[in-house]
């Protein structure tokens, strides 16, 4: 007789993907992790981006959209790196592990999304009220609003439990897509129960930009006298229901909220601060080249001819500032 065999079934594991940071300026790296339950040695790791559904390509149970595969063979390791060239990372991402042979697979883990921050999108969210946070009993309006020759747009919703692409108005991570995969900046929007909200900006702002902020209640159309606090901390208290911040900086950036003493107080919002964005224009950039070519050359012509000048005991030269187009007159002792 043959020795008996004890077989152990068990569920299929599913992974956890996380990563840091989620929210991106324009050609940040950023670190997928896949983390699966009770892990022991063996795992390969696959990671996918999601984009419209394409026949051919893994898809998930619903079949809302298809998995592309970011590398073909996966990788050994439970971390993943995406070095944008380019191209924004913005979207969502899977990953799912397998092992031994034949190969047992776990399932795909919930999607994760990414959100870039573009300075010239082609297709803009536009959120009226334009605020972050919302009283539900009060009406909200999402749109894509096109900037190019893109077409099929559709609005999108990330919560904890991945992307949505139904219009309903809860809480979470909105933003436009289209077909080919182009993407507009991602808002996050609270929708909150409560009597007190925070008016802040949707978009981020650049350094040197003034901002208000404003602590609304739900039945009072003005503003409450509030106290408003960032990253927990009270910075202002007892104003008439609104703070402005003059010209703002990177130290600005933070979650915000507002409290009212009889009224209660608002869910936090983050505040994007992006640093100054020095414009270049080509003219001026050639115009640029030019003058430092030019006093360069004029240099390297001023030293040569002092050099051969050593024997007399005065030299003169006119000397032109090209930049400014100023004329001076110099007059050298050589020793």
């Amino acid at each position: 007789t043959s020795d008996a065999v004890q077989l152990t079934l068990s569920d299929q594991p599913q992974p956890v993907l996380s990563v840091s940071p989620q929210w991106l300026n324009p050609g940040d790296s950023v670190t997928l992790s896949c983390e699966v339950e009770k892990t022991s040695t063996g795992w390969r790791f696959s990671w996918y981006r999601t984009v419209p559904y394409r026949a051919g390509l893994p898809s998930l149970s619903d079949k809302s959209y298809s998995l592309q595969p970011l590398s073909d063979n996966g990788t050994t390791e439970d971390s993943y790196t995406l070095i944008p060239a380019g191209a924004t990372p913005t979207g969502g991402y899977v990953c799912r592990a397998g092992r031994g042979d034949p190969v047992y697979d776990t399932l795909y883990s919930l999607t994760l999304s990414l959100f870039v921050s573009n300075l010239q999108p082609s297709v803009s969210l536009r959120i009226s009220p334009n605020t972050t946070q919302h009283f539900r009993s009060k009406s909200l309006s999402l749109s894509c609003e096109e900037k190019g020759n893109s077409t099929g747009w559709r609005l999108m919703r990330y919560t904890e439990r991945g992307v949505d692409y139904t219009c309903t108005w809860y809480s979470g991570v909105f933003w436009c897509e289209s077909g080919s995969g182009e993407y507009s900046n991602a808002v996050n929007i609270t929708v909150h129960d409560g009597d007190v909200i925070l008016e802040s900006p949707v978009h981020p702002l650049t350094e040197g930009d003034s901002v208000t902020l404003h602590c609304k209640y739900l039945t009072i159309s003005s503003n409450i006298k509030a106290d408003f606090y960032k990253d927990g901390v009270l910075i202002k208290n007892e104003t008439p229901g609104e703070m402005t911040i003059p010209a703002v900086s990177k130290l600005d950036e933070g979650f915000y909220k507002c409290k009212s003493p009889d009224k209660g107080e608002s869910p936090e919002s983050w505040m994007t601060v992006r640093g100054c964005v020095v414009s270049i224009s080509l003219p001026r950039l050639l115009c640029g080249l030019l003058v430092v070519s030019l006093f360069l050359l004029v240099s390297i012509v001023l030293t040569v001819k002092c050099c051969r000048a050593r024997s007399e005991n005065f030299l003169s030269v006119t000397q032109t500032n090209v930049g400014l187009c100023i004329q001076s007159k110099l007059t050298f002792k050589i020793g």
